[in-house]
């Protein structure tokens, strides 16, 4: 008996190095469309340091605090770190398929056999006549089955497993990341709206004091009501901006206070106290697209989910081909407890089982598994695609942003010198209200353009590291490729 054993075991262990199914193979870059260099920019290395900090590189304490609160309490990431907790766990499911499934069994108890057959009432309850006769029937017993993994269906499962479990740990990175970035811009956003609501403040006081200047004016006769109008039109359009700004900031601090897991309010009180735009950095390395590709985890996902459709194609051909399963038991039964093992019992199966006809309902399952893979195949090739986009778009953004900025400096220079000149040819009643009112409103459109272009240029720095994929390296604990 245990050399059939044998035999049928190590038949079976041969068989089943023979996995259905094609063999993954990561596509080429050349077969994603992948160019040697991007259109803007050098190619000099990305600093994977930098990369994986890039935030601290704004020289912003306060900002750099939200951002280790985030990765810690975002319900968004512990969302995520849940999902993967599960693609662990389908693994470890999937491992076990390859062990024999061992239950076992036990059962005790006392029967009663009446030899006189007769029985009567006493005190209401049926009671045998005859002499009865008690016994007791114990058993034990164990049953063994082992589903031999002979075409591959087990080790392309947990293959397919593997690879969710890599997806989702790339997943849970690129939650982070996204994180890191929206936070980054809420607080750029709500500083920026600080530096407006002190500009608007700022010129609302000009503004009072020209308003009182056209009345005291007007009283003296110098000028018409035209410049009192007009000043205090000018003065209700901008107290009309404050509020306003003043709703973006109380925006931009309760969803930092959400991102941080917790609720709008005094959370972000610390953060109502106005500071600067953070200073952006000079110079950015972006490296080539393949390394771009390497950084970003929404890439390196796709292309573990189309690793995964890939094997279950082959988890779907095994189900056309013969399945072998080895099954057993053993046990013992004795009508007293000393006795169980005084008598043993067991026995040992193989069985077959081979599909004869279902309708074409496993090759649909195969053709609609491909289909599947190709999809993949689709997916990872445009996330490919959107990474390179991304880039792009921020090294265009960036650059545009500077630009801005230089001319928007000169801009508030030219006319700040402007509006000083023309309130104090105003007062000396060489120029009328309509021409000091054009340089203020000059002035404030620059000082307030060239708050947002500095925001902009922050915004398309976190946009750029975010689209070469920075913010995840340091984490903890890496996703498994295996």
């Amino acid at each position: 008996m245990r050399y059939r054993i044998a035999w049928i075991t190590g038949t079976a262990l041969a068989l089943s190095a023979c996995a259905s199914g094609p063999n993954y193979k990561a596509p080429p870059t050349a077969t994603l469309g992948v160019p040697a260099a991007y259109s803007q920019g050098g190619n000099a290395p990305v600093d994977q340091a930098a990369l994986a900090t890039w935030w601290t590189r704004l020289n912003d304490p306060a900002l750099t605090g939200l951002i280790d609160q985030a990765v810690a309490s975002n319900l968004d990431i512990a969302q995520a770190q849940a999902r993967l907790r599960q693609a662990r766990e389908s693994l470890r499911q999937a491992d076990a398929s390859f062990l024999p499934q061992l239950t076992g069994s036990g059962s005790g108890g006392r029967n009663y056999n009446s030899r006189g057959g007769g029985t009567r009432v006493v005190d209401g309850n049926v009671v045998p006549t005859g002499d009865g006769k008690w016994s007791g029937s114990y058993s034990l017993g164990a049953n063994a089955s082992w589903q031999i993994d002979l075409f591959g269906e087990l080790s392309r499962s947990a293959e397919a497993a593997r690879a969710d479990l890599a997806a989702s740990g790339y997943d849970l990175a690129n939650v982070r990341m996204t994180i890191i970035a929206e936070l980054v811009a809420n607080y750029v956003q709500a500083r920026q709206a600080q530096e407006q609501l002190r500009i608007a403040r700022e010129t609302q006081a000009v503004q009072r004091d020209n308003f009182d200047i056209t009345r005291w004016r007007l009283q003296a006769g110098l000028v018409s009501s035209l410049d009192e109008q007009q000043a205090r039109a000018q003065l209700a359009q901008t107290n009309a901006t404050i509020p306003q700004l003043e709703a973006s900031l109380r925006g931009s601090l309760n969803r930092i206070a959400v991102l941080t897991g917790q609720a709008p309010g005094e959370a972000t009180r610390a953060l109502e106290t106005a500071a600067p735009i953070p200073i952006a950095t000079s110079d950015i390395a972006t490296g080539i697209p393949a390394d771009t590709l390497r950084q970003r985890p929404d890439v390196r996902s796709a292309e573990r989910a189309l690793a995964a459709a890939t094997a279950r194609i082959g988890v779907a051909q095994a189900q056309l081909y013969p399945s072998l399963g080895i099954s057993g038991n053993i046990g013992t039964n004795a009508t007293a407890i000393k006795g169980l093992f005084d008598l043993i019992t067991g026995s040992v199966f193989a069985n077959v089982a081979q599909v004869i006809f279902d309708g074409g309902r496993l090759a649909s399952q195969v053709r609609s598994q491909k289909a599947a893979t190709d999809a993949a195949f689709a997916a990872y090739k445009q996330s490919v695609l959107l990474a390179l986009e991304d880039v792009e778009n921020a090294m265009a953004a960036l650059n545009s942003a500077r630009l801005r900025a230089a001319e928007f400096r000169t801009a508030f220079d030219a006319s700040s010198n402007a509006a000083i000149l023309a309130r104090s040819q105003y007062q000396a009643g060489l120029i009328d209200f309509q021409t000091l009112s054009t340089s203020e409103n000059t002035l404030l459109n620059a000082r307030n353009s060239l708050a947002a272009a500095q925001a902009d240029e922050v915004l398309a720095i976190a946009q750029l590291y975010n689209a070469l994929g920075g913010g995840w390296q340091n984490m903890d604990t890496r996703p498994n490729e295996q």
